[in-house]
């Protein structure tokens, strides 16, 4: 009753700058497409021997590799659309099945779940049409079907209009902390008792108060062992809040010949490869550890400037933004290096306004965590009610 099919395996050279728009996994959104990742797939094979790779307007996709499930109808388009490996079709070819209500289905746990633990692959999880068709789709009278559909269609209309407010909500939260904690820093702009200086003004004048970690043959991903010193990397700071992540050691050897990498507790440690701009303050109770080389370690002289508030200044501090936004190539954090971090200017007022300002920013922190943490509850929570919704549905107890 439905067509199913895969796309094609496309190599490097098949795509080209200018041609037919290819969706990929990543295209397919829940309920929509988003073509901005797509690339061009070579005009004259998909004209050619992936002409039956295109996708009509009413086609259902639905992703297989990676993230699993996602699913959504193509509308009307000017282009043509070829779909890639990672995505499936399906397509109504029975008057007797509704397109609409075997969309619903394809996102229900009814359909999901069986899928999913059908799923292969160590880091990236894939399905494939085999697995797709060892499972069945019920189909009750069209008239059933459509009355299912459009009480899913009223429900899921309440939700979508909920769940937009309080994502509108959680984007006012954020960004109300942000303009608050900014403010904090434009008021030391107007105060002729702030010094500016600079990052490296403001560490230790030790050699190698401002550091990255090992570089090259220094560290090899073979030396890490199960246990022994710590290694720091971007994942420590990635929440610009220092969080454990991945475990990384290295034998008290090898700490030996790196030693000059030592991080200390009250370091500030900014990403600089990978996802850069992060910042987070080492804590107090942390262990023997080094940092890598996708990380600027900074140590400071706490007599001129604390490292919550150098947190808090390289996060909100208008100023700072505007620096980094200036010497980075791109988007603020693109680019972003040891230099610019030792040269970056620095608002600095006294140790006892550090403090004030570190205990306002943080009092407002921790009241938008809790309205964020609110909002992000309230989403779970109607996510939840729509697999709800789909589960009464495709089991029968929708009235």
């Amino acid at each position: 009753m439905a067509f199913i099919q895969e796309g094609p395996g496309i190599r490097k050279y098949e795509y080209q700058e200018d041609g037919f728009p290819m969706i990929n996994v990543r295209c397919v959104q829940d309920g929509f497409l988003d073509m901005s990742s797509a690339r061009a797939a070579n005009t004259d094979l998909a004209l050619g021997k992936w002409r039956h790779f295109q996708v009509d307007e009413g086609d259902i996709l639905f992703t297989i590799s990676g993230t699993i499930g996602r699913c959504a109808i193509v509308t009307k388009h000017d282009l043509p659309l070829l779909m890639n490996t990672s995505v499936v079709r399906f397509r109504s070819i029975d008057p007797r099945l509704d397109t609409k209500f075997l969309y619903l289905f394809l996102q229900s746990d009814g359909f999901q779940l069986p899928l999913k633990r059908l799923s292969s692959g160590a880091a990236i999880q894939n399905v494939g049409p085999t697995h797709i068709k060892m499972l069945s789709i019920p189909v009750p009278p069209l008239e059933e079907q459509q009355r299912i559909v459009a009480i899913l269609d009223e429900a899921f209309e309440g939700l979508t209009l909920a769940r937009a407010n309080a994502e509108a909500n959680l984007q006012n939260a954020r960004e109300l902390f942000e303009t608050y904690a900014a403010a904090q820093f434009d008021a030391l702009t107007s105060d002729s008792c702030v010094v500016l200086s600079s990052v490296t003004g403001v560490a230790l004048p030790d050699k190698g108060a401002i550091r990255t970690g090992p570089f090259g043959s220094q560290l090899l991903h073979n030396e890490f062992v199960d246990e022994g010193i710590a290694v720091l990397g971007i994942d420590n700071a990635v929440a610009n809040k220092f969080r454990w992540g991945k475990s990384r050691f290295i034998t008290e050897e090898k700490y030996a010949q790196l030693k000059r990498y030592t991080v200390r507790p009250g370091d500030v440690i900014i990403t600089i490869m990978g996802t850069c701009g992060r910042c987070a303050v080492v804590p107090d109770n942390i262990p023997l550890a080094i940092n890598t080389k996708h990380l600027c370690c900074i140590s400071l002289d706490r007599t001129k400037c604390l490292p919550e508030y150098l947190h808090h200044y390289f996060l909100f501090s208008p100023a700072a933004r505007s620096y980094l936004s200036a010497q980075a190539s791109g988007s603020v954090m693109d680019g972003l290096n040891m230099g610019i971090i030792k040269d970056m200017p620095v608002q600095l007022p006294s140790i006892g306004r550090q403090e004030t300002i570190i205990a306002n920013v943080s009092k407002l922190q921790n009241a938008a965590a809790e309205l964020i943490d609110d909002y992000e509850t309230k989403l779970q929570g109607l996510g939840d009610l729509r697999r709800s919704l789909l589960q009464k549905a495709f089991a029968g107890e929708l009235t």
